[in-house]
């Protein structure tokens, strides 16, 4: 299984945060660098917020669109009131 780490851009629905990852490819032709953003909708049982930083893996379905799940908070947001 693949593990993939994001920043959480949206938590609006319940027990879903939405995942952009981030990845760098080049131009086959042009060789220049190209930055490609993936949004995952993921699973959250822990509770993140908007600018978090965390880690996810493939896991059974929990609707259409969800098919990941959180398995990790790499570093949160600075500034963020407990």
């Amino acid at each position: 299984m693949k593990i993939f780490t994001g920043k959480v851009i949206a938590t609006k629905t319940a027990k879903t945060a939405t995942v952009a990852v981030e990845r760098m490819t080049i131009h086959p032709l042009y060789k220049k660098r190209l930055k490609r953003i993936t949004k995952y909708q993921v699973h959250d049982e822990t509770g993140v917020t908007v600018g978090d930083h965390v880690k996810f893996v493939g896991s059974r379905p929990y609707s259409k669109t969800k098919k990941w799940k959180i398995i990790e908070i790499v570093s949160e947001k600075k500034g963020k009131a407990k």
